[in-house]
């Protein structure tokens, strides 16, 4: 019990601490924004723009090494067609075995 209150506290002040430093970066940013003419060239983008773009760009990275992954088990499994079969039988008994032990 006493460790799920710790764990409860530490995640608020996590929650906290990431809050305050996105509100920091947040006002550096409109501080350093330019005034007049040069800030309608350059809008300031929020904290939650910024972080789309991050996630973004990990998640293409993501799906390129899934279709990497992908491409290399196709052509592992057409270079040993006789060991992808076995494997993919024993997989499947291993699967029926742990289903059927209910």
């Amino acid at each position: 019990m006493s460790s799920d209150s710790v764990l409860v506290h530490e995640l608020k002040s996590l929650r906290e601490e990431l809050s305050s430093s996105q509100k920091e970066r947040l006002s550096r940013a409109v501080d350093r924004a330019p005034a007049g003419d040069e800030a309608a060239g350059s809008p300031v983008q929020p904290i939650e723009a910024i972080e789309e773009r991050r996630l973004d760009g990990e998640l293409r990275e993501l799906v390129d090494a899934v279709k990497e992954f992908v491409e290399d088990a196709e052509k592992n499994a057409a270079a040993h067609p006789a060991a992808t079969a076995v494997g993919g039988m024993v997989v499947g008994i291993l699967i029926g075995r742990l289903l059927g032990r209910r």
